[in-house]
């Protein structure tokens, strides 16, 4: 089996309401004794279409070890739902730039002599079925020119350079990691640090986590995943002064170490009143 990320459901917070199932058209999760349960591994592709529709939160993604996810079964699955719910499927993948399961997708629908739904308006039909806008991958870098004139004129600018910034979210090979200047921020960090924006985020790209509230055996792979396939020049880890915040030092210097790679590495602590010590 592969380790890899896939959905959890807490079946103590699920009361069954169903709400996830027409947001899964991968048809990996039914309702079963009243509560909704991930039925195969293998329709589940882990990108967490359902996590923003369960209003009790009981279904979080984690990383284990999983039966292979398989696009061809998913697409026999899928094209029985009928064209809404390929075109939904095709979209989802599309947004978070799974290329690999499109392109298996794609040629599942050629194969089988069935139209491809997107084709008929790509532009309108990826805007109604946008499936998961808060993990969609968005490179910033290109448009921070303009981006930094707009914002001027309210007296800030964003340093922001891409989307998503949550560890558990962003692929380990997401095009805008390679050969730049990574931030690993706690957080609490940008709330804290009054300065974070021009003193530390400025010039970088940023993944953001929670050290104590968080898995950290899932951000030591994700790390160690990063910095393997990656060409990082650098790496800075800001967290603050309290000490459930000093977990992540150790396991962004072991990551490099084992990846066998020089990258400077520097780390900034943040004091509860916002200052930086370190």
């Amino acid at each position: 089996m592969d380790k890899r990320k896939i959905i959890k459901i807490d079946e103590d917070k699920c009361n069954g309401c169903g709400l996830c199932i027409p947001n899964c058209p991968e048809g990996a999760i039914q309702i079963i004794d009243n509560k909704a349960r991930l039925v195969s591994d293998l329709f589940c592709d882990g990108l967490g279409a359902c996590l923003g529709h369960c209003p009790h939160g009981a279904i979080s993604i984690e990383e284990r070890e999983a039966e292979k996810y398989d696009e061809a079964k998913v697409m026999a699955n899928v094209v029985k739902q009928g064209k809404n719910v390929v075109r939904a499927h095709l979209t989802h993948l599309h947004d978070h730039n799974e290329q690999g399961y499109l392109k298996q997708a794609l040629d599942f629908l050629k194969e089988k002599g069935i139209d491809n739904p997107l084709v008929e308006s790509p532009s309108s039909q990826a805007n109604s079925f946008c499936s998961c806008p808060g993990s969609k991958m968005m490179d910033f870098r290109k448009s921070d020119n303009m981006a930094q004139q707009k914002i001027a004129s309210c007296g800030q600018q964003t340093r922001l350079r891409q989307w998503p910034i949550q560890l558990m979210l962003v692929p380990s090979q997401a095009p805008y990691l390679n050969n730049v200047d990574l931030l690993i921020a706690a957080d609490c960090v940008p709330f804290a640090y009054a300065d974070f924006h021009e003193d530390l985020l400025k010039g970088r790209v940023l993944l953001v986590g929670c050290p104590k509230l968080d898995d950290l055996e899932v951000y030591q792979d994700k790390i160690r995943q990063i910095v393997k396939n990656n060409d990082l020049k650098s790496i800075t880890y800001a967290h603050m002064e309290v000490p459930c915040c000093f977990g992540l030092v150790n396991i962004i210097e072991s990551a490099i170490a084992k990846a066998g790679k020089k990258i400077p590495f520097e780390e900034v602590v943040i004091s509860i009143r916002g200052e930086r010590l370190k």
